[in-house]
């Protein structure tokens, strides 16, 4: 596994990308079945639902690490099985969604991931960007247990 992060200033944009000891059908799996999501993405159990699909909805209620919940909704707005996910996330106050783009490639049998989250506002940035880099640890050390 290899990590790079950039944080451009300017748009409070960040891009996180990862090289993934995992082929990429394998981590379309673990991003689009809600099951499998569940398991890595800090989600209560039976709380995940996608409908993946451009404007297809999904919804997870994701567990903090002090053991809070915390229920999280949004829309596919852009999918291309096994290279593109747009995921539109409604943020309380905010008329229009976050937007945070997962791309794969295929890179032999592993899958170099890159996720690019736009935000509002440097600390929104901040929080979203600590949380997507605890999910991609977490996606990683899932892949590796080969589940």
């Amino acid at each position: 596994m290899s990590t790079e992060q950039t944080t451009t200033g300017s748009d409070f944009s960040y891009e996180l990308t990862r090289t993934l000891d995992a082929p990429v059908g394998r981590v379309w799996q673990a991003w689009t079945t809600p099951d499998q999501y569940a398991r890595w993405a800090y989600a209560a159990p039976g709380s995940v639902e996608m409908d993946v699909r451009p404007g297809g909805a999904w919804k997870a209620t994701m567990v903090t690490p002090d053991g809070g919940e915390a229920p999280l909704t949004g829309s596919f707005l852009e999918v291309a099985e096994n290279r593109l996910l747009v995921v539109g996330m409604d943020v309380p106050g905010r008329p229009e969604p976050s937007r945070m783009t997962v791309k794969l490639d295929a890179d032999g049998g592993r899958t170099r991931i890159a996720l690019h989250q736009t935000c509002g506002t440097a600390e929104e940035r901040a929080v979203s960007e600590q949380g997507s880099t605890m999910l991609l640890d977490s996606l990683t050390a899932f892949l590796a247990e080969g589940a």
